[in-house]
């Protein structure tokens, strides 16, 4: 009998967590902008999730904030690069939280060689993002350095852009069997002919990925996103489409070729269930604005699924009122589960863009990432003693500051006991 699970890896908001609105196309980035933001109650909002998932499905892990400022891009930018706010802004950056860019992941038994195979996202659209990939995969080194259970990769050339795992997706009876893996890309601005907002994820980099995994070409899927979802803010797939199991829960307006995108996984997968929410019911920006899709969706112990959603799902009516219709009829989603993770919504991210989901055995991961409410009471110590309560944009560059980040994140690197990642 195998013991693969799927363990959600949510990243720890960082001590740097600021509003600078550096990510193009991301609505609640932009609306957000230049306001105070307040690092501590972040953290502590993401530890909280952690906790109830723990609780509620068994297994967690967390990847680590980034060190920040990152005064190695300052310097390989030239003289003076502080003086340009959005530069500074990019250097102090903790969009490292969404560990759902962090990687694209293909679990053993998809794979040729048997093994879980991880691909650190270049994430070359946006350069708060792009600084990121080195520091990741050193930590996907450590967390998975068994090697006869997975191989971590480099990133595909930065010639295409890779997003990771919050454009791919998993269809599969249950996380033993070989699954199908679904990876959603966009067309540039050029091949569409214009557009408000770059689609960041490319094929070519969804083809090289699937390749480097070993992946069963009878069982990889490439389905174009919807122009129309990224003009209204679905900078990535996860903001309108989430799977889990044999089950996709999505937008009518997900899929730039709707009724071709599911012909595809149906045949690759012919037991999908398809739960989609039409426009009529949820508006494009209503979706976009509660972040319904980029939500967890998660097989429960007791059977069923949960899906996991920001509490602003919650506070819009129409929204809220289509999740109470679909938990009074028979489909598969039969919980919905609020969470408060207001500080990542108004920076851009919800429940989904927290964490990356790795199936495997969590006796093979590195101790040190996986979770328990000891060490979750001692991470809440640390954070509730050494992150900073608020920034102001006119914070960045002064040395209190920056003395203060760096304490905080060395003080969990030492509680946790991997200072080497300092």
């Amino acid at each position: 009998m195998t013991s693969l699970v799927e363990v959600n890896f949510d990243g720890i908001v960082g001590p740097s967590h600021n509003y600078a609105g550096l990510s193009l196309g991301n609505v609640a980035s932009a609306k957000h902008q230049g306001q105070t933001s307040y690092p501590r109650a972040a953290a502590l909002q993401g530890l909280a999730k952690m906790r109830g998932n723990l609780a509620r499905f068994g297994h967690q892990g967390f990847l680590l904030p980034l060190p920040r400022p990152n005064t190695d891009l300052l310097d390989q930018l030239g003289p003076g690069a502080q003086d340009n706010p959005a530069l500074l802004a990019a250097a102090y950056s903790a969009s490292s939280m969404w560990t759902a860019n962090a990687a694209t992941v293909s679990p053993a038994p998809d794979t040729a060689d048997g093994r879980c195979h991880l691909t650190p996202a270049n994430l070359v659209t946006m350069l708060h993002r792009a600084q990121e990939w080195p520091d990741t995969k050193r930590m996907l080194d450590l967390a998975f350095a068994d090697s006869a259970h997975f191989t971590v990769h480099d990133p595909v050339p930065p010639t295409f852009g890779d997003e990771g795992a919050a454009n791919h997706m998993r269809l599969c009876a249950s996380h033993d069997d070989s699954g199908v893996e679904v990876f959603v890309y966009g067309r540039s601005l050029a091949e569409r002919g214009g557009g408000k907002f770059p689609a960041r994820q490319h094929i070519e980099a969804s083809r090289a990925v699937a390749r480097l995994h070993g992946l069963d070409p009878a069982r990889t899927v490439f389905i174009e996103q919807n122009p129309v979802a990224i003009d209204a803010g679905a900078f990535h797939n996860d903001v309108v489409a989430v799977a889990n199991g044999d089950t996709i829960f999505a937008h009518e307006l997900a899929f730039a070729d709707r009724q071709g995108a599911y012909d595809a996984m149906r045949k690759a997968f012919p037991a999908l269930q398809v739960v989609e929410v039409p426009d009529s019911a949820v508006s494009l920006a209503d979706a976009i604005t509660s972040y319904l899709f980029n939500a967890q969706l998660v097989t429960r112990p007791v059977g069923g699924m949960a899906l996991v959603v920001p509490e602003e799902c919650r506070e819009n009516a129409r929204v809220w009122s289509y999740l109470e219709g679909m938990l009074a009829g028979n489909g598969p989603i039969r919980e919905v589960v609020p969470v408060d993770v207001r500080e990542s919504m108004a920076n851009g991210g919800g429940p989904a863009c927290l964490r990356l989901r790795v199936v495997c055995d969590p006796a093979t991961v590195d101790p040190r990432f996986l979770l328990t409410e000891a060490k979750a009471d001692a991470m809440e110590a640390i954070i509730a003693r050494e992150w900073p309560e608020q920034i102001d944009p006119a914070d960045l560059g002064k040395s209190s500051l920056d003395n203060a980040i760096r304490t905080a994140r060395y003080a969990l690197l030492e509680t946790l006991g991997l200072t080497e990642l300092g």
